[in-house]
């Protein structure tokens, strides 16, 4: 019969597991067993030694044997699997694009239309997970290890990024921050701009700034693959035109709205969308963090505002509990409207291929409807 682990090989597992170069006798190997088969033998099989003085204990000692020798057996064939599947993997052909790396989904989707079809381009913030209090894993640090470019927005929208570069051992990763040429907005709240560091870092969700990111990441595309640099450039244009279309249209639709104020029922997210756009934007709270709620005295406060300005609708976020929105509704009777801050997408809308462009979209369709626009 033919052995699937040849002879060698079993004399060092008997070696191993008994110190000699072949098994002991009390191991009978005929049979037809599909087990014994598998290792190359036809079946390891305790033969009943003649009872006599001591039988039991000699008993004890072949059964201890003959673990050994199957644990020996199982213990080299997952090693060679691992070196096996190791080499596949080593050996397996590179697609030959860049590997991009993008901590929120705005930069992932821009990082998209930039690279096409010569970069593979993923995400490290996980579907559904709100950003704010996202920390970066393990496994985040060994994908990083391995990528060809990094794109993050800002220290404000990602304060742990010093320390996740800090542990990353990888010369070549070019590391884009996607906000290098945009004034960030001051928090407009004193005490919160002393806990958040003072600056907004929403920049994408006005579209003009949208526009410099994907310049910044086509640069850092360009910068680590020089010779596609006209590739890189041409889909940045396009992507661009797209954005500072919508822009034009943002302005065109909301240049005409009876109600030139909108309502949040979260943190600050939306100052550089109002500030584009001529609007008074009214958050819950003006914090960063989507995890804190307004007092009681703010809710009163906040729901006066909405009457006293005639506001039919308030605006809840996208991964965020409405609770603070829906306790302002039930008490104004305003109906409830989602303004997307496209920090990060649901598992769905990924599986769905929803775009940044489609977020922003829906977004102005609301706005519409929220401000009472002609």
């Amino acid at each position: 019969m033919r052995r699937l682990l040849p002879a060698p090989v079993l004399q060092f597992i008997n070696t191993v597991a008994f110190g000699r170069r072949s098994a002991p006798k009390v191991f009978d190997f005929r049979g037809p067993r599909r087990v014994g088969k598998l290792f190359g033998v036809e079946r390891v099989r305790l033969s009943r030694a003649p009872r006599r003085r001591g039988a039991s204990t000699l008993s004890v000692r072949h059964r201890i044997c003959e673990l050994k020798y199957l644990i020996v057996i199982f213990s080299i064939i997952i090693a060679v699997c691992q070196v096996s599947c190791g080499r596949r993997a080593e050996n397996a052909p590179h697609s030959g694009k860049l590997q991009v790396v993008s901590s929120l989904f705005p930069l992932y989707d821009f990082a998209k239309n930039v690279g096409g079809d010569r970069a593979d381009v993923s995400l490290l913030l996980p579907p559904g997970v709100e950003p704010h209090s996202f920390e970066p894993r393990p496994e985040d640090i060994i994908k990083l290890g391995k990528a060809d470019i990094f794109i993050y927005t800002n220290n404000y929208m990602e304060p742990w990024i010093n320390d996740i570069l800090k542990g990353i051992n990888n010369p070549g990763l070019v590391i884009v921050n996607s906000s290098k040429d945009i004034e960030l907005l001051k928090e407009e709240d004193e005490e919160e701009a002393q806990e958040h560091g003072g600056r907004d870092p929403h920049v994408w969700l006005d579209l003009t700034n949208a526009a410099k990111m994907v310049d910044a990441i086509c640069d850092g595309f360009v910068k680590k693959d020089p010779v596609h640099k006209e590739f890189y450039r041409q889909n940045a244009e396009s992507y661009k035109a797209k954005l500072l279309a919508l822009d034009k249209k943002f302005s065109e639709s909301l240049a005409g709205c009876k109600k030139k104020i909108f309502m949040s029922g979260g943190h600050y997210s939306f100052g550089y969308l109002a500030k584009r756009y001529n609007l008074r934007y009214l958050p819950a709270y003006y914090g960063f963090s989507p995890d804190a709620e307004p007092n009681p005295k703010d809710l009163i406060k906040l729901s006066k505002e909405l009457t006293r300005n005639g506001l039919h609708y308030i605006f809840y976020e996208e991964l965020v509990n409405p609770g603070v929105a829906r306790t302002i509704a039930g008490e104004t009777g305003a109906k409830l409207l989602l303004l997307h801050g496209a920090h990060n997408i649901s598992r769905d809308e990924l599986d769905r291929n929803i775009t940044f462009l489609s977020i922003m979209e829906h977004n102005l369709e609301n706005l519409k409807e929220g401000l009472e626009c002609r």
